[in-house]
């Protein structure tokens, strides 16, 4: 017991701490996961935010000492969704035969998710600072925070905003679209890095290699389509 403490006293004035914090919290909630079935509700991510949530709380560990170990698994991030083209490149013929579909269905489901998060916020008399960072919910964290930037919001809320509406999606994806029933793979995957961006494909690449690969697609439309369209349309209005 003595030498556990003498680990934590340690750990806890290093880097090491983020950085192993967050490496022990994801592989047990990810051993919990598989063993469950890999139900939607297990999902890692979200009992990784919530454990070490709680952890930071209950240690006093201010957040930019844990971010300073944690840093190195945020710069993880990048490889990994590029890595998501590769499933995109095995089907890219398959792709091509579609793309004006996908285009339309991007255009689509990304205003249905912007619109309607903004109108329920207006309609609950949400500041118009809170509207703007809700905005770009449905686009990948990083790039939600700049869009959130330029329309007047706050980039640290968009970022949150993103955060939620990936493990919402994430979570409650697969009930949704059993209840509605006859959704292909690929149109799940789509619908899903639709709405929920990189958590939400992330989800999908585990349950099939379709539904992985369109949800990897769909991240990336709605990355462009919000990054092009958002501001012009908020200069425009």
């Amino acid at each position: 017991m003595q030498e556990f403490v003498q680990l934590w006293v340690y750990l806890s004035t290093t880097p090491l701490f983020g950085l192993t914090a967050t490496i022990v919290t994801y592989v047990l909630a990810q051993a919990v996961y598989l063993r469950v079935g890999q139900a939607p509700w297990a999902n890692p991510v979200l009992w990784t935010v919530l454990v070490l949530a709680v952890l930071l709380t209950l240690s006093g560990t201010p957040y930019p000492r844990y971010f300073s170990g944690a840093q190195f698994i945020h710069f993880l991030l990048g490889p990994a969704v590029v890595a998501l083209a590769w499933p995109l490149w095995q089907r890219r013929a398959e792709l091509r035969r579609r793309a004006g579909a996908i285009v339309l269905a991007g255009l689509a489901g990304g205003a249905a998710a912007s619109l309607s998060a903004v109108a329920i916020g207006w309609a609950l008399g949400l500041p118009d600072e809170l509207l703007r960072s809700l905005a770009p919910k449905s686009v990948t964290a990083p790039v939600a925070m700049g869009i959130a930037e330029q329309l007047g919001g706050i980039p640290a809320l968009a970022a949150v905003f993103a955060v939620l509406t990936g493990l919402v999606g994430a979570i409650s994806g697969k009930y949704l679209f059993d209840a509605i029933g006859g959704l292909s793979m690929p149109a799940r995957g789509f619908a899903l890095g639709t709405a929920s961006h990189g958590i939400g494909a992330a989800r999908a690449l585990q349950v099939d290699a379709d539904a992985g690969a369109y949800a990897g697609l769909a991240l990336g439309v709605q990355v462009v389509l919000a990054a092009l369209l958002m501001p012009l349309l908020a200069r425009a209005f």
